[in-house]
């Protein structure tokens, strides 16, 4: 059975979280701080998505998501918040995390995201798309879902891998970011454009020799972003 992780320090409302992913088949870790987190995840190492409230008591969600990228950037990784402000869901995925939800959320969309990274988190391609993606100094092995440039791997989350190969399967492409989140996060994804943004700024962190100026993912001004070598 799939599983999932849920930290929510409120009783009340990680139950709620726990019932609706029951019923829609997942195996879920509960914790209710984050240190007791970061322990089921060590004692669950399957996991394949942990959805992590950020205001907690000790160490915040946003700590949590950082130690949890540090050594695994396969699982999925969804910030839960009550607080709306902007700087919040930045902060959230700048740390690593692939998505946001912010409370009070139904149980169809939250559901409905953590069935989307599962898909991701998966690492299943289509047989006849699996090989290598070379567009130098960047190749892209679509069997094992990973990244090197001149050589060197660089460590990807399951999305900064979507997009990178979405963009190296476009080479030259002006790609809006409706196209960008269709294709990377699917079309009955329930959020926002800005979740595309955050994403390739944090990619570019990752990829590119000065992220003031970007060569290779470049932007297209009102539109979207091209990759273009």
């Amino acid at each position: 059975m799939k599983k999932v992780l849920v930290l929510e320090d409120e009783a009340s409302i990680r139950g709620f979280i726990v019932i609706n992913l029951r019923r829609a088949g997942y195996d879920v870790i509960e914790a209710e701080s984050g240190e007791e987190a970061l322990e089921r995840l060590r004692e669950n190492p399957d996991a394949r998505v942990a959805l992590l409230d950020i205001m907690l008591p000790g160490i915040d969600g946003f700590e949590v998501c950082r130690r949890i990228r540090a050594t695994n950037s396969r699982i999925g990784i969804i910030m839960l918040t009550a607080r709306s402000q902007e700087m919040d869901k930045v902060t959230g995925l700048m740390t690593g995390a692939d998505d946001y939800v912010t409370k009070p959320f139904s149980p169809a969309e939250l559901t409905a995201r953590v069935d989307a990274l599962v898909r991701r988190s998966g690492g299943e391609d289509p047989p006849q798309a699996t090989g290598e993606l070379s567009q130098p100094p960047f190749l892209l092995n679509t069997r094992n879902r990973t990244l090197e440039k001149n050589g060197q791997r660089i460590k990807l989350t399951q999305v900064e891998y979507s997009i990178m190969r979405v963009f190296m399967e476009n080479p030259g492409k002006a790609l809006s970011r409706e196209e960008i989140l269709d294709m990377v996060w699917g079309r009955d994804y329930f959020g926002e454009l800005k979740i595309v943004d955050v994403n390739i700024r944090r990619l570019r962190l990752k990829i590119e020799d000065n992220v003031q100026n970007p060569a290779y993912i470049t932007t297209v001004w009102g539109y979207g972003y091209k990759w273009g070598l």
